[in-house]
């Protein structure tokens, strides 16, 4: 496993699918292999990637942030995973989307659309202090893509809106109620929303919009104009630290932790019954078609980032698989990563 893993990560270095890459292997007990491949860029100078590098986790926010904290809150039952949306979006009560449920936000199928630009509502330079307002309003203006609960469609959108939700529930922002969880179950204080000027951090993209190389600043210019606290993307982090919280789902699924209960760990494991949908509450499930390969077990649960990250957990085998990589470096066009992805599950899952 590791040495067939490892040389899919050198390969795809020298194959320019990515400047570096940082992945961890393992079960419930602990990692059981590591590995380190590349540099954080493309120069000739650029430092290695070492196990301190961390990574713009971009969309693993939805599972690690977002869905854990909504897990918490039904849990607890402050948050009914049945209750609809209008309840907390006025603007919805009448229209095509008043039967939407927060589960449906979960699942993908609220029949919102899959993006939007709303970052460029605002100048780069001057972020207003109401930003998350007006990102909501314009949200909740959307018309629908679909027929919600039709079919699912994979959405930023409504994941926006799903933390707006958690946020008013909570009555603060997103991602004090993340701290909360993270520093109960006992994860690295490592992985949160932004980075320290002294970590070490793989650069994303140069991006036109704010005009510079990304470097410690979250990726997705949506999630930028909510001040890279967003329920969507912001989360940083090292492979060990989203290793960590892999592990702590493993144990959720057999007993109580400070991320819920194992009954609640398996109805947001469970596909949902949207006709041809993969996803679960939050979580994507595996396919043999997905990015996990085709020896994970049907019960395997997983999400991937837009730069370039990945994290997949296989009850069954008690196995958790972490790729991160900064795949955007130095543009986001670069699309190599789907067919490295795959061949590095394929490896370490044999």
């Amino acid at each position: 496993m590791t040495d067939a893993a490892a040389r899919v990560l050198d390969a795809a270095v020298t194959a320019r699918a990515f400047p570096g890459a940082a992945a961890e292997v393992g079960s419930s007990d602990g990692p059981l292999w590591t590995h380190v491949a590349g540099a954080l860029t493309y120069d000739p100078d650029a430092p290695r990637v070492t196990c301190d590098t961390r990574y713009d986790l971009a969309s693993l926010t939805k599972v690690i942030a977002t869905t854990s904290i909504a897990m918490r809150q039904a849990r607890d039952e402050t948050l009914d995973l049945d209750a609809l949306v209008q309840r907390w979006l006025p603007a919805w009560k009448d229209g095509p989307f008043a039967a939407v449920r927060v589960r449906d936000l979960l699942e993908h199928a609220s029949g919102l659309p899959d993006w939007r630009p709303f970052f460029k509502l605002f100048d780069p330079h001057a972020v207003p202090d109401a930003a998350r307002a007006v990102v909501v309003d314009a949200v909740a203006a959307e018309s629908p893509a679909y027929a919600p609960r039709s079919k699912s469609v994979y959405s930023d959108v409504g994941f926006l809106l799903l933390g707006h939700v958690i946020e008013r529930v909570a009555g603060e922002r997103i991602d004090v109620p993340f701290t909360r969880l993270r520093d109960e179950a006992g994860l690295p204080a490592s992985l949160r929303y932004g980075v320290d000027s002294n970590d070490a951090v793989a650069p994303t993209e140069v991006d036109s919009w704010r005009g510079r190389l990304l470097r410690g600043e979250v990726h997705d210019e949506n999630a930028y104009v909510l001040g890279g606290i967003a329920p969507h993307a912001g989360l940083f982090g090292t492979a060990g630290d989203v290793g960590a919280f892999a592990r702590l789902v493993l144990q959720t699924f057999r007993e109580e932790t400070p991320l819920g209960v194992p009954r609640l760990m398996t109805v947001f494991a469970t596909r949902s019954s949207v006709a041809g949908s993969s996803r679960a509450l939050g979580w994507d499930t595996m396919l043999p078609t997905s990015s996990c390969g085709t020896r994970m077990s049907a019960l395997a649960i997983g999400h991937t980032g837009f730069t370039g990250t990945s994290l997949w957990i296989d009850p069954a085998a008690d196995r958790y698989y972490v790729l991160l990589t900064n795949r955007v470096h130095p543009s986001r066009e670069n699309n190599a990563i789907r067919q490295v992805r795959r061949d590095f599950h394929e490896a370490v899952a044999s």
